[in-house]
C-alpha cells in the first residue's frame, strides 16, 4: 500500500511539473510561433520583422528549456540564467524592432517577460491574453520547419546578427537589460512569486545544463541548406541562387578537366614529337656508321 501511495505521489508531482528539458523541438516551434504570432497582431511587424522575431524567440525558448525545470524548483544560479537569456532575447529585438514598437513590446509583459511559473509549472503570460491556442493571425514562417539556431548569439561571437540590418527606422537606443532595471526585484516576484528560493543554491553546480549564450546546437535541420538566407521575394530565390552558384561550381570544374585533358594531350604529343626525333637520328647515326 505504502509502495503504491508512493507511486502515485511521485506520478502526481511530476504531472504538475513541466520539464523543458523534455520538450521537443516540434513544441518548441508551436511555443514560438504561437507568441510570435501575437507579436507581430500587436506590434504591427512586417513579413521580415516576423521572421526575424521568430528567430528569436526560438533561440530564447530553446535556451531555457534545460533550467525551467530548476527555476520552478528554487535555484537561484537558473534565475540569473534565465534573466542572461532573456535579456539576450531582448537586445536582439530591439534591433529588429523600430522605436515605437520596441516601447510598446516593453510596456507588455506577456511579450516583455513572456515566462512565469505559479504552482510549480512554467506557462507563457500571452495564452491569458490569448487563451485560444488555435487561434493564428498569421501564416508560419518561411523557415518555421528549418531553422534551428544559426544566427544565435554562440554561432557569431556573442554578437547580435541582427544589427545593422534595419536602416530605415530608428531603434531604442539604449539596451534595457532587465536584471538592470530598478524594479528588477518586482519582475522577478511577478514571474517566480511563487517559486520558493533554496538556500546556498547561487552557485552553479558542475552538472548544470549549458548556460545560456553558449549552448551548442546545429546551425540547420535536415535538408535546409538555405534556412540562413533571407529571400525577398518567397523561399525559392534561396534555391535558385543555389543552384545558380552550383551550376557555376559544376561548369568550373568542367573546364578545369578540360583543359587538364588538353594538357595531357599536348603532353603526349610532345613526347611522340621527340620520340620519332630520336628514332631519325638514331637511323642517320646508324646510315653513317655503314658508309
Amino acid at each position: 500500500m505504502k509502495r503504491i501511495l508512493f507511486l502515485l505521489f511521485a506520478i502526481g508531482l511530476g504531472a504538475g511539473m513541466t520539464v523543458m528539458a523534455g520538450m521537443s523541438t516540434s513544441k518548441i516551434r508551436k511555443e514560438t510561433r504561437f507568441l510570435t504570432d501575437k507579436m507581430a497582431y500587436e506590434l504591427n511587424l512586417t513579413t521580415q520583422q516576423y521572421n526575424d522575431a521568430y528567430e528569436i524567440n526560438y533561440d530564447f525558448i530553446y535556451s531555457v528549456r534545460n533550467i525551467m525545470d530548476y527555476v520552478a524548483r528554487g535555484y537561484e544560479w537558473a534565475m540569473d540564467d534565465y534573466y542572461e537569456a532573456l535579456d539576450i532575447r531582448n537586445d536582439d529585438l530591439r534591433w529588429v524592432l523600430s522605436d515605437g514598437q520596441y516601447r510598446r513590446f516593453m510596456g507588455a509583459d506577456y511579450f516583455y517577460r513572456p515566462i512565469y511559473v505559479t504552482g510549480g509549472r512554467w506557462s507563457l503570460r500571452v495564452y491569458i491574453n490569448y487563451p485560444n491556442r488555435g487561434l493564428f493571425y498569421f501564416g508560419v514562417p518561411y523557415h518555421y520547419h528549418t531553422y534551428c539556431g544559426a544566427h544565435y548569439r554562440p554561432h557569431i561571437h556573442h554578437t547580435s546578427y541582427y544589427r545593422g540590418r534595419y536602416n530605415n527606422f530608428h531603434h531604442c537606443s539604449t539596451p534595457h537589460r532587465v536584471r538592470d532595471q530598478r524594479v528588477y526585484h518586482s519582475y522577478r516576484r511577478s514571474d517566480f512569486g511563487s517559486v520558493r528560493i533554496r538556500p546556498n543554491s547561487s552557485v552553479r553546480p558542475h552538472n548544470a545544463p549549458t548556460r545560456p549564450g553558449n549552448s551548442y546546437r546545429p546551425e540547420t535541420g535536415p535538408g535546409s541548406s538555405s534556412s540562413n538566407r533571407r529571400p525577398t521575394s518567397g523561399s525559392s530565390t534561396g534555391f535558385s541562387s543555389s543552384n545558380r552558384e552550383s551550376g557555376k561550381t559544376s561548369s568550373s570544374s568542367r573546364g578545369s578537366s578540360s583543359k587538364r585533358n588538353d594538357s595531357s594531350s599536348y603532353n603526349r604529343n610532345n613526347s611522340s614529337e621527340r620520340n620519332n626525333s630520336s628514332s631519325r637520328s638514331s637511323e642517320r647515326n646508324s646510315s653513317g656508321s655503314r658508309r
